[in-house]
């Protein structure tokens, strides 16, 4: 018996599959996360992440005019200490890395949207997103200092800030605080749902962030579930986040369908450093084209939910949708 739907005659030619083709990726999905230094060295290659660098300050610039000339229109800013305790005190330095690369950003390139990551592990001498006491984290304490890392940022001249550490209380606290300083323009991108993954390897090499002790379980989210992960996501929307982050991207596209159900908040999806990493190596290897798989997870993000993608191959991806 001969089919009576003939659901092919929509996929014949690219023609027709680019008419009837439900999501699109553009530029404008995109974010580009880099990492800026304090020290001298230009550009410091990181082993495991082929093609990215920590960048000086002073190299910075010519970073950033890359990522103008590519079309991408916004950054998310990740720093390094210089010196580190246990408070992870560099983080809200007004002359920190973080805060000297959005000033010299909004300064080169003001239209360039710029977003500051807020988090602690990269300044701590213990490596955890929080302040420790007594072998644990202090989730009070941790907000606090969260809060002057956002306002340092805020001084500074970001657009957006993304708190990165899962303390509870952490989004109503920042943006009360953005808000009774005058910033009530800055945005808050929170990660909502931050998984304890195993593909965050590669960033922590990059920051120099890996726990000193222990691990990040008791903040991050348990891979196994999902319910937990919506009530953050709940818990964050009341609380006044701008945008919903969920990291990381490919293996928790279930999580940014259900996001995008059940708030109207844009959702970032975070394909993070060691997806990152993985494609890379399979690449180099001849076992993936990385421009097809890249593609693909991509799309399927925003297939899922994702209206923004949060991506080390931004630039590679900007120049493959000219």
């Amino acid at each position: 018996m001969k089919p009576t739907q003939r659901l092919r005659r929509l996929r014949a030619n690219e023609t027709m599959r680019s008419m009837v083709r439900e999501n699109q990726l553009s530029t404008a999905d995109l974010i580009y996360p880099m990492f800026v230094h304090p020290g001298s060295e230009p550009r410091v290659p990181i082993p495991s992440m082929p093609g990215v660098y920590q960048h000086s300050l002073r190299a910075f610039g010519e970073a950033l005019d890359a990522v103008v000339a590519s079309g991408v229109s916004a950054v998310l800013i990740f720093g390094s200490a210089e010196s580190k305790d246990e408070l992870g005190s560099e983080a809200h330095s007004e002359n920190g890395a973080v805060q000297q690369a959005i000033r010299l950003a909004k300064d080169r390139y003001p239209a360039l949207y710029v977003i500051g990551d807020v988090c602690l592990c990269a300044y701590t001498s213990h490596g955890h997103c929080g302040v420790v006491e007594g072998g644990a984290i202090n989730n009070d304490a941790s907000v606090e200092q969260l809060v002057r890392v956002a306002l340092s940022q805020a001084r500074a001249g970001v657009d957006m800030v993304a708190p990165s550490d899962m303390m509870d209380g952490r989004v109503r606290a920042i943006r009360r605080a953005l808000n009774e300083a005058g910033f009530v323009d800055v945005a808050l991108m929170s990660y909502a749902a931050k998984f304890a993954s195993a593909l965050y390897g590669p960033f922590r090499e990059a920051v120099d962030s890996a726990p000193q002790f222990g691990d990040r379980r008791s903040y991050q989210l348990d891979p196994a579930n999902a319910s937990e992960a919506l009530r953050e996501i709940r818990a964050d929307a009341e609380e006044g986040a701008d945008v919903l982050l969920i990291k990381p991207a490919a293996p928790y596209g279930d999580i940014i369908f259900q996001a995008k159900q059940l708030t109207a908040l844009p959702v970032a999806a975070y394909h993070v450093s060691g997806e990152y990493a993985m494609i890379k190596a399979a690449h180099e290897r001849g076992f993936l084209d990385e421009k097809q798989v890249v593609l693909e997870n991509l799309l399927c993000s925003k297939r899922a939910g994702a209206d923004l993608l949060i991506t080390y191959h931004a630039l590679a991806v900007a120049s493959w949708l000219e």
